[in-house]
């Protein structure tokens, strides 16, 4: 059988990861779009009641990592049977619908089943992971997984900025904003987007006692080191929250910070970040390789972190922001590093068990970090920490450098198929 030009199949490879990169980006938009709106309409929703919109808001922000936790492994797996291009477009196109939903919703609980199904479709970010790894050769997947890492973080950089913007004019008005930037990206993927993964790498079947999150959390045991690099994903998924959960809470509490500069700090600390990850994991993956941009990464991050903690104005906070940023190096060196341990018909399998991992993450982190930062408030006369959630994050990236250190080595890549998970 003749093969492609290599020109032709380098052209394959442009087309799909400029695809998978603005599926990444709209999607993160669309997402972004939701953070300054959602509470308020869920406000709107209790009557103005702000404790009970609190609560709401926790439980959609935990059901929402649950169905990450449950669906991820289900649709990695699918991908791995059918092909990552179904897949794929079945879920922009179910986002889409989804947003719709959620701006038409007359009722808070219609609103609450169209974040539940907002959850699932979401999922298949772990397909997107598993197509980059089809197209892309091995030593450059750190490269690829950066770059797509900044869409998603450019995306969440952009979103709230235009959410906040169009709702002013209505809360409603940014789901339907959502809904339409979704359906341009499954249009846009369903004219150009190639499959990545031809018939001969499929699995023969579809495994269901595989496909639960338990069942795909057994593939991270069933290769080398894979599990405990997994591990290191999640403490770093997991530390990543405590900014999110109390960053407005902690820095107006300790430098009173009005929400101007808060309006501020979000762009700036984010461009950052977008840089690191666009513009040099390639180069320092070149010269330093995955393991020691992992390293470098989690080193970063803690310090970053102990540093937010640890700053007694707001001046000094910003200061660490660039030290920080680095930590962005993290979730590429360990993508690299473990897509290179598992066959090509597994994936989408590593991808879904990866996502299940960070389903977690998204479940615990505003328990844990949530409740540490009220715990310190509380405290605050003697203890004098207002700081022990942004430490405790610290803490996690510190213990994820230990662990990184005896397991993130460089593996030979696994192109053969493996028949077990076909099983």
């Amino acid at each position: 059988m003749s093969q492609s030009p290599p020109s032709a199949a380098r052209s394959v490879r442009q087309a799909a990861f400029g695809f998978i990169f603005a599926s990444a980006l709209m999607t993160s938009v669309s997402f972004g779009l939701m953070i300054p709106i959602l509470p308020n309409l869920i406000k709107q929703f209790t009557g103005g009641d702000t404790a009970a919109a609190s609560e709401w808001n926790v439980l959609f922000a935990t059901t929402w990592g649950l169905m990450q936790f449950v669906v991820g492994p289900i649709l990695g797996m699918l991908s791995d049977r059918v092909g990552r291009r179904p897949v794929l477009l079945i879920s922009n196109f179910g986002l889409a619908v989804d947003f719709l939903f959620m701006a038409l919703a007359p009722t808070l609980w219609w609103l609450y089943v169209g974040r539940i199904l907002n959850g699932m479709t979401a999922a298949s970010f772990s397909t997107a992971g598993a197509y980059l790894a089809d197209v892309t050769p091995p030593e450059k997947r750190a490269k690829s997984f950066g770059m797509l890492t900044s869409a998603f973080s450019f995306g969440f950089l952009v979103g709230p900025t235009l959410g906040g913007f169009l709702g002013a004019y209505s809360l409603r008005l940014p789901f339907f904003v959502a809904a339409g930037i979704t359906a341009l990206n499954w249009l846009y993927g369903l004219l150009i987007l190639p499959e990545s993964l031809p018939d001969e790498r499929r699995l023969a079947a579809f495994n269901w006692s595989r496909a639960n999150p338990l069942g795909s959390l057994r593939l991270l045991q069933s290769h080398s080191g894979l599990l405990a690099l997994a591990s290191v994903a999640f403490l770093f998924q997991l530390a990543q929250i405590v900014l999110p959960q109390v960053f407005v809470l902690y820095t107006t509490y300790r430098y009173h910070w009005p929400t101007w500069i808060l309006g501020l700090t979000f762009p700036i600390t984010g461009i950052m970040g977008v840089i690191v990850q666009m513009f040099l994991v390639g180069p320092a993956v070149a010269r330093f390789g995955e393991r020691r941009i992992v390293l470098i990464g989690c080193v970063a991050g803690a310090l970053g972190f102990f540093w937010y903690g640890s700053a007694t104005n707001g001046w000094l906070y910003l200061l660490g922001a660039p030290l920080f940023a680095f930590s962005g190096f993290i979730m590429p060196g360990l993508q690299g590093l473990m897509t290179q341990r598992v066959a090509p018909n597994q994936q989408g399998q590593l991808q879904g068990a990866n996502q299940s991992l960070q389903g977690i993450a998204s479940f615990l982190g505003p328990l844990v970090f949530g409740e540490s930062f009220a715990w310190s408030v509380r405290h605050e006369a003697t203890l004098h920490m207002p700081g022990l959630a942004i430490y405790l994050a610290g803490g996690l990236l510190a213990l994820a450098f230990a662990v990184a250190w005896g397991v993130a080595h460089p593996h030979r890549p696994q192109t053969a198929i493996e028949p077990a998970a076909a099983a």
